[in-house]
């Protein structure tokens, strides 16, 4: 293979990992009537199938992309996808509620190892004139492959090859990942950070273990009435997480390399950021889980036509996630806006049809706010990752990618946890079609609450600041290209 043709396959090869990555997120939502069904799965298990998986993959996501610069990006990616592979097997043979959520967590953890490395391979191993086009693709991946997933999870369900019914959408990964383990040593070059960071253990820890002491009361205190135990948990994230951005700051002033780098958040834009996409990919990932539960429990469609039903939502997401990075080019901020505004409108749509429609709402009315959910999810993914990263300096790039997507992630499992409760909370324990239809609603109006929080953010983004930062004229370093 000439060394011409193996650059041209860097890119399919690296991003099979964000695909799998995003497919395998969004995937086990079809799949709730059958672990309902064939585990004997309970709303706790459900969600943690779901939340539990996004919760392991933030919180090492910081981590996999440092062992990246340490080890190498083609050796980690390598490995993590074939960890990868072994936790999808994993996943495709349990045999209980337990061991599937078990499995889940190993998954979410080794795809933290493989998809870090992947924009650092975009970085160091394409020439430059190529790097433009491959953010371009690496968005569209990430904001049509978790959708997609829905839809081929549905379609993967209804062929039901051998038998093997819910199993299939974690299966298909075994040959996907080992054929990806293969390419992998065959066309990625050798390529390691220029600098060599040292590992965070009590950062990753401290973060980790802050955000669990949130989010697993969120996910079990609502089925086991709110005891006492998950309102310590709650409070006791506050001062676990102040203690850690407290060893963080002090590792900083003392010249370590701190998981978290607090200097990111004297940029008014990366703080508005990272607002917005906490509101966006929480009402984002919790509203499909909603969708879903609606579309199979509520109006009794099989996991094909509830897969087929989120075809708008994939698609439109995908040409517009191709469209916004131009766009952004083109007009700035002003496409966040754009994309807010839309997402309020979907948000809204939905609400307001299920109230007038109750149980008499059919996949039908369903089509245009999921069409329009995917418009402005696509519209805002490209333009919210360009307004957190903006004028962050060279240097400080990778941590505030590392950031940026550690959030995401974070709040995609908050989102459903919250949204999660919501929606079982008011289910009733006989639940018919106008309950579900009922559910669905109130946690629409609960997502209405985030989409309108998000608006006006984006308003804020938009807006350059007073006095744009003007750089030293003898300072050339940020103008030096990484090395491979």
């Amino acid at each position: 293979m000439t060394s011409d043709a193996r650059s041209r396959l860097v890119l399919p090869v690296i991003l099979s990992a964000t695909f799998m990555a995003s497919f395998d997120y969004m995937v086990v939502n079809v799949a709730t009537p059958s672990f309902e069904h064939d585990l004997h799965a309970g709303p706790v298990a459900l969600e943690l199938i779901i939340a539990g998986y996004a919760f392991t993959y933030a919180a090492g996501l910081v981590t996999g992309g440092r062992l990246g610069d340490l080890f190498g990006h083609r050796r980690l990616f390598a490995a993590g996808m074939a960890a990868f592979t072994v936790a999808s097997l994993l996943c495709g043979l349990a045999g209980s509620p337990a061991q599937l959520v078990a499995a889940r967590l190993l998954q979410g953890l080794t795809a933290a190892a493989m998809v870090p490395q992947v924009l650092a391979l975009i970085t160091l191993a394409l020439p430059a004139d190529r790097r433009p086009a491959a953010m371009a693709w690496y968005g569209t991946v990430l904001g049509g492959g978790g959708v997609a997933g829905q839809v081929i999870g549905g379609l993967l369900l209804d062929a039901d090859p051998g038998g093997l019914g819910w199993r299939t959408i974690f299966l298909v990964n075994v040959p996907v990942g080992t054929a990806a383990v293969a390419a992998a040593l065959l066309v990625l070059p050798g390529t390691r950070a220029e600098r060599r960071p040292r590992l965070d253990p009590a950062g990753v820890a401290g973060v980790s273990a802050a955000l669990a002491l949130a989010l697993v009361p969120l996910v079990m205190g609502r089925e086991q009435g709110w005891p006492a135990w998950a309102w310590a948990s709650l409070a006791a994230s506050v001062p676990v997480l102040a203690a850690t951005l407290a060893w963080e700051r002090r590792l900083g002033r003392a010249g370590g390399q701190p998981l978290l780098d607090l200097t990111l958040f004297r940029s008014r834009l990366f703080t508005l950021g990272l607002a917005v996409n906490v509101a966006f990919l929480a009402s984002f990932a919790g509203l499909n889980l909603v969708t879903t539960l609606l579309l199979q429990g509520g109006l009794r469609l099989t996991p094909l036509e509830a897969g087929l039903c989120f075809v708008p939502l994939a698609g439109l997401t995908m040409a517009a996630s191709l469209a916004g990075r131009p766009l952004v080019a083109r007009h700035g901020p002003r496409v966040l806006v754009a994309g807010s505004a839309v997402n309020l409108a979907a948000v809204l749509t939905f609400a307001v049809e299920l109230h007038f429609l109750g149980g008499d709402v059919t996949a039908w009315w369903l089509l245009v706010p999921l069409g329009l959910l995917g418009l402005g999810g696509g519209l805002t993914l490209p333009s919210v990752i360009g307004a957190v990263l903006a004028r962050i300096r060279p240097e400080q790039a990778g941590a505030a990618a590392g950031v940026l997507s550690t959030t995401q992630q974070f709040s995609g499992a908050a989102g459903v946890a919250v949204l999660g409760t919501v929606f079982f909370g008011s289910l009733g324990a006989h639940p018919g079609r106008a309950a579900y239809a009922s559910a669905a609603e109130t946690a629409l109006w609960a997502c209405l609450v985030l989409a309108l929080a998000m608006l006006p953010l984006t308003f804020i983004v938009q807006r350059p600041p007073a006095k744009p930062p003007t750089p030293a004229p003898t300072d050339r370093t940020s103008e030096t290209p990484a090395r491979s």
